[in-house]
């Protein structure tokens, strides 16, 4: 067999699209979770098979990093954005997951909430990534803007959505803190998909 003189290169764009996607899904999914409670199960379901979608994606992105002598961004920024993608979705999983074990049979209005933006978040660190394949840099930046508000509105509505808990569930504190653990894992999920952002905004200033 001839000796490849020249390593194959791989589309590591590609690998990234499709992990973004099933982001997407991930975080479509939680809405879902949230605004048909009375499915819970079916759709928690579903919510661990996309979850296992990116982990699968994560180690294929990983192997090939690992055998790759060409790639089209910096092999560090490669490896931390598989690593924060993998990081929303583990902490989407971890919330859904809790919620099965606490058996909630309704959500807050509040937790509806904040799934609806993290999908919204999900979708706009879709269009940011796009943006950077495209080399369109100024677009890249607004969308990394417009993460980072909405990472600082669920902040501050978890903050909300806490005293909330202690006025509504004032006789049962065993569901404030259930619920606080609930909270914690999404806004934790807001935060990896800011450090998506900051991984996609530092790219690009290394090629703008």
């Amino acid at each position: 067999m001839p000796m490849k003189l020249f390593p194959k290169k791989i589309n590591f764009f590609e690998y990234f699209d499709n992990d973004l996607k099933n982001l997407s899904r991930g975080t479509q999914q939680l809405v879902t979770i949230f605004e048909n409670f009375g499915e819970f199960k079916e759709h928690a379901a579903k919510m661990q098979d996309i979850e296992h979608d990116g982990d699968l994606i994560t180690h294929d992105i990983m192997r090939q990093l690992n055998s790759s002598f060409l790639t089209p961004i910096d092999r560090e920024d490669i490896h931390a954005l598989a690593s924060r993608i993998d990081d929303v979705l583990d902490q989407i999983w971890s919330a859904v997951e809790r919620m099965v074990v606490f058996k909630f049979t309704e959500p807050t209005p509040q937790s509806v909430q904040m799934a609806r933006d993290l999908h919204k978040t999900s979708l706009v660190l879709q269009k940011a990534f796009n943006e950077l394949r495209a080399k369109d840099y100024d677009h890249v930046q607004e969308y990394c803007i417009e993460i980072n508000r909405l990472e600082n509105k669920l902040d501050r509505d978890v903050r909300e959505a806490l005293g909330s808990l202690f006025e509504d569930y004032k006789d049962d504190p065993l569901m404030v803190i259930k619920w606080k653990e609930i909270y914690e894992h999404l806004e934790d999920a807001a935060d990896r998909c800011e450090d998506v952002a900051n991984i996609l905004e530092s790219i690009m200033l290394k090629y703008a």
